[in-house]
C-alpha cells in the first residue's frame, strides 16, 4: 500500500537536538574538540564599552570565519546563509534552531575596528598552535620558511605610475586601502619634530600602483600575465607541518625574506620556540640573512646559498682561489696573494664598502708577468676580488648541502609547498577578497588558523563510536 507523508498541520511541540543530526565523523567535530575561546573575552573587553546594548558575541562571529575559511566559503554574506540553513555549522557556532545569524555587516564592522586594534586574529592564531603544542605536533628542531602569491583584489588594467600617489590625498573619494597605504607611506619617511620643514609629499618609484589597492604588488608568475599580489609568508615545523607564524607582505622578495627574521624572533620571544635548522630555498640564501642565522640566532641554514661569482666565459672564477684566514688573504693559482690593503695606515681602515664586501687586490707587478693572466683578468691591469663581510657564514651554509640531513631538508621543504596547494586548492583563497595589507594580514591568519586545526583534528581525533540503542 502507498503510504503518505502525514497531516499537513503544524506540530505544536518538538523534541529535537541538533547533536543528533551532526555525524560523529563531521570535521567540524574534530576541529571543535580543540578550538578553546575560553580567554578571548577577556582579550576583547577592553574595547567594548561597559554601558549601552549587548553586542554579538565575539566568539560567535569567530567562530563563524572559523567554519568558513575551513569549508572554503569565501563570500560573508553566503556564511551567513549557510551557518542559517546548515545544522552542524549552528552546531558548531553555539546557534540552537531559533538563535538569529549575525548580519554580514557585523564582521566588516568588527574586523575595522575592535579586531584590528586587539590584534584578536593572532591571539586566535597563537592560542591554537598553544594547543598544537599542548599535543605533541611541534618539536621546534626544525623550521621551513617559504612564501606564495595571492592575487590581490585589484583590477590588473587599473594601475597608475607610481608619480601620481602624491595627489591621492586630495581626492574625494579616498578608500581605506588607499588611507591605509598613505599612512604607511607618511609613517617611513616622518619629520623630525621641531623641524621647520613642511613634509615633503609622500612618493613612490614603482612603475605601476594599483587605484584601488596601492599596497599590493605589480607581479607575474612564471608563463603568465603580471598581476596585483601580496605574498603569504609561512613558518612551519616539519614534524607534522603545523604552522608556527604567517606574516603577509606585499609580492617582492625582498619583503619576503625579511619576515623571516619577523616571525622567527616572535616565534622565539612568545613561544620560547628556537630551531636548529631552517629550511628554505635559495631566495633565503642571500649573504646578509645567512650572517643572521649563522652569527646571531645560530640556526643552521639548511638554504642553497645565493652566489653569483661563478664566471661563464671560462676565466677564473674565485673557487679557482685559495682562501688564507689567517693571513686574510688570497692565493691565486700562480702563488701570488691578494690582499685588501698592501701598506700600514695610521688609522685602521675595514675597507668594507656599501655592498658589505671587502676587495682584494693582487699587485699589478705580479700579474703583469703572469702565464694566468690571459685566463683570470685579460681586461684590466691587476685582479680584484669582492668577498662578502658574511663569507664565513656562507661557507657553512655551503658544508650543510653536502650533508645528507640537508638531503633530508629539500624533502621536508615540501611540507611547506603542499600547505600552500592546500591554501589555494581546497581552502580556495586564490585570490583575496579584502584589500590593503591589513586585509591580507587578516585573511592570512583566518586561514592559517584554520589549516592548523584540520590538521590537529586529523592527526590527534578519534572518532567516536556509534553508541547501540
Amino acid at each position: 500500500m502507498m503510504g503518505s507523508q502525514g497531516s499537513a498541520q503544524e506540530q505544536l511541540f518538538y523534541s529535537f537536538s541538533l547533536d543528533d543530526h551532526v555525524p560523529r565523523d563531521h570535521l567540524l567535530r574534530g576541529i571543535d574538540r580543540f578550538l578553546d575561546l575560553g580567554e578571548l573575552r577577556q582579550h576583547l573587553a577592553p574595547y567594548y564599552s561597559h554601558t549601552g546594548r549587548p553586542s554579538i558575541d565575539p566568539e560567535l562571529m569567530v567562530r563563524m570565519l572559523i567554519v568558513g575559511y575551513c569549508m572554503g566559503i569565501r563570500s560573508e554574506r553566503r556564511l551567513c546563509e549557510e551557518v542559517h540553513l546548515n545544522l552542524a555549522y549552528r552546531w558548531f557556532c553555539r546557534l540552537d534552531l531559533d538563535d538569529r545569524v549575525p548580519d554580514h555587516s557585523t564582521f566588516s564592522k568588527n574586523r575595522h575596528g575592535r579586531f584590528r586594534q586587539s590584534d584578536a586574529l593572532r591571539f586566535v592564531f597563537e592560542a591554537v598552535l598553544r594547543r598544537c603544542m599542548g599535543e605533541g605536533l611541534v618539536q621546534g628542531e626544525g623550521f621551513a620558511i617559504d612564501a606564495s602569491v595571492i592575487k590581490a583584489d585589484a583590477n590588473r588594467a587599473r594601475g597608475v605610475p607610481g608619480s601620481e600617489v602624491a595627489n591621492w590625498r586630495n581626492g574625494q573619494d579616498c578608500s581605506r586601502a588607499v588611507r591605509e597605504y598613505l599612512d604607511g607611506l607618511e609613517a617611513a619617511n616622518p619629520v623630525t619634530e621641531g623641524s621647520d620643514d613642511r613634509p615633503a609629499e609622500p612618493r613612490e618609484t614603482r612603475k605601476t600602483i594599483s587605484l584601488t589597492d596601492p599596497a599590493a604588488r605589480w607581479t607575474a608568475a612564471p608563463a603568465g600575465p603580471a598581476f596585483f599580489a601580496y605574498s603569504t609568508n609561512y613558518l612551519i615545523d616539519l614534524s607534522v607541518g603545523i604552522i608556527v607564524d604567517v606574516e603577509a607582505t606585499p609580492a617582492f622578495r625582498t619583503d619576503e625574506v625579511e619576515s623571516t627574521r619577523t616571525m622567527l624572533n616572535r616565534v622565539e620571544q612568545r613561544f620560547n620556540l628556537k630551531p636548529h635548522r631552517l629550511v628554505g630555498d635559495m631566495a633565503y640564501g642571500a649573504a646578509p640573512m645567512l650572517g643572521w642565522l649563522v652569527h646571531d640566532k645560530h640556526i643552521e641554514p639548511h638554504v642553497p646559498v645565493w652566489d653569483k661569482t661563478a664566471r661563464t666565459d671560462g676565466s677564473l672564477s674565485i673557487r679557482d682561489f685559495q682562501w688564507q684566514a689567517d693571513r686574510n688573504e688570497y692565493i691565486c693559482p700562480a702563488g701570488h696573494p691578494l690582499r685588501s690593503e698592501w701598506r700600514q695606515f695610521a688609522n685602521p681602515r675595514t675597507h668594507i664598502t656599501n655592498a658589505d664586501t671587502v676587495i682584494y687586490r693582487a699587485s699589478q707587478k705580479s700579474c703583469s708577468g703572469c702565464a694566468h693572466k690571459e685566463n683570470c683578468c685579460p681586461n684590466t691591469g691587476h685582479r680584484k676580488i669582492a668577498r662578502s663581510v658574511y663569507e664565513d657564514a656562507r661557507d657553512v651554509a655551503r658544508t650543510v648541502c653536502t650533508t645528507p640531513a640537508y638531503a633530508q631538508s629539500r624533502r621536508d621543504r615540501k611540507k611547506v609547498e603542499m600547505l600552500f596547494a592546500h591554501l589555494k586548492r581546497i581552502l580556495k583563497l586564490d585570490r583575496l577578497r579584502l584589500r590593503g595589507i591589513s586585509g591580507a594580514h587578516d585573511e592570512f591568519l583566518l586561514a592559517a588558523t584554520a589549516q592548523n586545526l584540520r590538521r590537529m583534528a586529523k592527526k590527534c581525533w578519534t572518532v567516536p563510536e556509534a553508541i547501540p540503542v
